[in-house]
């Protein structure tokens, strides 16, 4: 009974300070209480006492954690201590463009059950294209100086004329925006058109053609998610809303 308490007891040492509360202690203190330790929540007052922490234990970071006589490590290595994925900052991911799709996608959903009573719906599935160039160029706003220096990497126009890396992001919304609204399509329909005729002319030379291994600027510049697919899927969308567009409204009226 004894081994078994203290097999689950931990010490952790994580910084509490007036003006800062590591939230990777915060962190750790919860996965180890989700994982049935008694956790000896020391706390690390003042960045002497940090300091003095660290030397003594011959540690770079904080917090640390302690099982038995054991030394963990920080959060990531407790996680995986525990078996559990540790996140590669330089490994390429395609979460961000899942998360951006996944949501565009239910929101059309709710605002075609919202207008039409139902969710399937042709206006629904324009909403979902639009609303999708409408984040895309949201999450290229954030940061359109490091968006325009990843978009040099490939795009065939920005390399000829650098500050259509600065122009993209804006041209994206606009077009999104409209098409959203079902207004001012002989603006909105150009606009896509050309960005994307661009964007997949130059992803489709720069993957399949040249063979290179890029990442992808869609998602903005500090984006892991590799060039490919994702990109020409983006450009082909606006090409195709492009289209169909005019013809819908034409067909209408």
């Amino acid at each position: 009974m004894a081994l078994e308490q203290s097999e689950k007891t931990a010490d952790l040492y994580r910084m509490v300070m007036p003006d800062h509360l590591c939230p990777y202690g915060l962190k750790a203190k919860d996965l180890l209480e989700r994982r049935g330790f008694i956790v000896e929540d020391h706390h690390l007052k003042t960045p002497e006492e940090t300091e003095a922490f660290k030397k003594e234990h011959g540690v770079d970071t904080t917090p640390q954690t302690f099982i038995g006589e054991e030394r963990i490590g920080g959060y990531d290595d407790l996680r995986e201590h525990f078996g559990q994925e540790v996140k590669d900052q330089d490994k390429s991911s395609y979460q961000p463009v899942i998360a951006i799709f996944s949501v565009a996608l239910l929101m059309a959903l709710a605002v075609s059950w919202y207008t039409f009573g139902t969710v399937l719906t042709i206006r629904g599935l324009e909403w979902f294209l639009a609303i999708s160039m409408c984040i895309l160029a949201i999450q290229k706003l954030q940061d359109v100086e490091g968006f325009s220096t990843m978009f040099l990497n490939y795009d065939l126009l920005a390399r000829r004329w650098v500050r259509y890396g600065y122009v993209y992001p804006f041209g994206e919304a606009l077009a999104g925006i409209l098409m959203i609204a079902g207004t001012l399509i002989w603006i909105a329909a150009p606009v896509a058109l050309f960005i994307g005729t661009v964007g997949a002319v130059s992803v489709f030379k720069a993957v399949y053609i040249d063979r290179r291994e890029l990442k992808c600027a869609c998602v903005g510049g500090s984006s892991n998610v590799p060039l490919g697919f994702v990109s020409l899927t983006e450009n082909v969308m606006m090409m195709a809303m492009a289209i169909w567009m005019p013809l819908r409204m034409a067909w209408l009226g």
